[in-house]
């Protein structure tokens, strides 16, 4: 039973940049947004076939939890400063927040789950729902489930991850069964990302391994420093050598052979950042997420509100090629 995971304001960010905002509403409202997320829905549905979709959500796109880790984490998103105790705002497109209501309305016309999880982003999300469908089927198989001794049928959770943001790599797991698709060239053509691809493109073995290289080369889009000269690559020749993250620090801090003076200068000089980065970085694998019936629907789950929906949004090609990949 495949599961699909989509990092839903990934998606529809690159919906609303990757259409013009000429696709308006009959009154004139832009919809280009929720127009290119169902025609994302109804190509993968009809391209992958996945047995279980969700919509993943970020009921908090900053977590206080990472900022207390590193102020910085995502500073130059934030809009504008909000009372103390209140979440932040982020900084979105005019033309693009009215329409995320919009799609929230959709999907539940669809019938097609989203969940998110209080004081977690979608990533969070993401990471804990990849968890449990590797617990289960790691159980499933090892009570000899239907399947699971099926001659050519190999155990696995079967979970993709669409999604253009890098930092899911950290969950790719041949062996779990798990990849993201990563729509660098369109959500068409994919990058498909497996642990074949992080060694190919990134020089790391696994997810865990792509994880520690983000920390150590950080990322300026997130609010991350990293540590200062060391890159991609040199990060990817440190996990190469030494393992992991924290093996690597234990050689900084013994003087070990393999690392140069400057390398050892430079990873001890970030021993703050590096204390913290991992709870900034590493996506939760344990959020509250509530469970749900992510079955993939065949049919809406409230036809007259998704036709009223259709109507006044003028969203009803798009609608229809998201009903026809479902009942495919």
């Amino acid at each position: 039973m495949s599961l699909m995971l989509l990092d839903s304001a990934s998606l529809y960010f690159r919906a609303f940049y990757g259409l013009p905002d000429s696709l308006r509403s009959p009154d004139g409202r832009p919809v280009n947004a929720v127009r290119g997320l169902l025609d994302m829905i109804a190509f993968l549905v009809t391209e992958h076939r996945p047995d279980r979709v969700v919509a993943c959500w970020d009921d908090d796109w900053r977590p206080a939890f990472r900022v207390e880790a590193i102020a910085s984490y995502k500073g130059h998103r934030v809009a504008r400063a909000t009372p103390s105790g209140e979440p932040d705002v982020e900084e979105v497109p005019d033309a693009l927040t009215p329409q995320v209501p919009v799609i929230v309305d959709v999907l539940a016309a669809l019938g097609i789950a989203r969940v998110g999880a209080p004081g977690f982003e979608a990533d969070d999300v993401i990471g804990t729902l990849t968890a449990r469908e590797v617990e289960r089927s790691a159980a499933a198989a090892a009570a000899s489930m239907p399947l699971a001794g099926v001659a050519g049928v190999v155990p696995g959770a079967g979970v993709d991850i669409v999604t253009g943001d890098r930092d899911l790599f950290q969950l790719v797991d041949d062996a779990a069964g798990v990849r993201v698709l990563y729509p660098a060239r369109g959500i068409r053509d994919p990058d498909v990302v497996d642990q074949a691809r992080l060694a190919e493109k990134y020089g790391v073995p696994t997810g865990a391994a792509y994880a520690d290289m983000a920390i150590l080369r950080g990322d300026p889009s997130d609010g991350l420093p990293g540590v200062a000269g060391i890159g991609e690559k040199t990060a990817a020749k440190l996990i190469d050598a030494f393992g992991d993250l924290d093996a690597i620090r234990a050689a900084a801090r013994s003087g070990a052979p393999g690392l140069s003076p400057t390398q050892r200068t430079k990873l001890e000089a970030a021993a703050d950042y590096l204390d913290v980065a991992p709870v900034v970085v590493q996506v939760a694998r344990d959020a509250p997420v509530p469970e749900l019936d992510d079955a993939l629907p065949r049919e809406p789950a409230a036809p007259d509100a998704l036709d009223a929906l259709a109507a006044r949004w003028g969203i009803r090609s798009s609608v229809d090629r998201v009903l026809a990949a479902l009942a495919g």
